[in-house]
């Protein structure tokens, strides 16, 4: 089992014959995810990469059953994307498109949980289950099959975080990168009770990032419901100077409880094992599994 993306997810394209559209889809259908088409308006009919191309996301889940869909559309039109994706029923939508305006997605959010679907991203580097499905940018070399569930806020830092695992002898189950926009459909919390309640994964590694309250609540969620599996826990931006945004457009402190230190001081006292740097999550996985790293 996995979550969100697995070998049977059917996967459209939307902005599928743009640059990155085009690069990042090779990229999936080399790596074996089951991308059944794109949408281009104005181009359905032809085909692209050996894939038919529609010029709705309606006419391609009529045509092809999907139940996936990845989005390479530029800021100002993502929105819509997003919305046209969960009015044709689609139910994992992973929005990679950085810069979407805030004004956009508070509209885009609560139009795409009134129909059920599921939102990653936007602004984040999608959705790997290893050996199965590739949804989004992430390099897939880096991840092996394994029971370690990942969950970022930084792409960068997903494929650390997989290759400390696998390099410590684990591999991963699901990583889910959730983006770094100040809005974003799936929280942290959110993304661990997933990984929570997947049979097939025994230990979760969280990894936020200055900002925002997702870290706390996931960390307070995560007692409350037990501590039912380990949790490795790493926060960016431990040197970031208060009131500056750093990278991500959700990463700037806005309270003490939003800094790398508060957060590290909240996840101990919820019981998650904390890494003190990137370089040191495979470690802290080995020994909080007990097992040889």
């Amino acid at each position: 089992m996995s979550v969100l993306v697995n070998k049977n997810s059917k996967v459209i394209v939307q902005g599928f014959t743009g640059s990155e559209g085009s690069f990042h889809a090779q990229q999936m259908i080399e790596y074996g995810t089951n991308v059944v088409g794109g949408v281009t308006p104005g181009k359905g009919g032809s085909t692209h990469l050996e894939k038919p191309v529609f010029n709705s996301v309606e006419e391609a889940v009529s045509k092809t059953g999907a139940d996936t869909s990845i989005i390479f559309v530029p800021p100002a039109f993502a929105a819509d994307a997003i919305m046209e994706a969960a009015d044709a029923g689609i139910k994992v939508i992973i929005a990679i498109t950085e810069g979407i305006p805030v004004a956009d997605m508070m509209k885009a959010k609560p139009y795409i949980k009134e129909r059920g679907a599921t939102l990653i991203g936007p602004n984040c580097p999608g959705v790997i289950t290893p050996g199965e499905a590739k949804v989004g940018i992430m390099p897939g070399f880096v991840f092996k099959q394994g029971r370690i569930g990942i969950v970022s806020k930084s792409g960068t830092l997903t494929y650390e975080a997989a290759d400390q695992i696998v390099k410590a002898g684990m591999g991963v189950s699901t990583a889910i990168g959730i983006g770094g926009d100040p809005i974003i459909g799936t929280s942290t919390k959110d993304a661990v009770q997933l990984l929570m309640e997947d049979p097939e994964t025994d230990a979760i590694v969280m990894i936020g990032e200055i900002g925002g309250n997702y870290e706390a609540d996931a960390a307070r969620w995560i007692r409350e419901n037990g501590n039912q599996k380990p949790v490795v826990g790493f926060i960016a931006g431990q040197t970031a100077p208060p009131g500056r945004r750093m990278g991500h457009a959700g990463a700037i402190v806005g309270g003490a409880d939003d800094t790398a230190i508060a957060k590290m001081r909240i996840m101990r006292e919820n019981g998650i094992h904390v890494a003190e740097s990137p370089a040191e999550i495979g470690a802290v996985m080995a020994k909080a599994l007990g097992v040889e790293a």
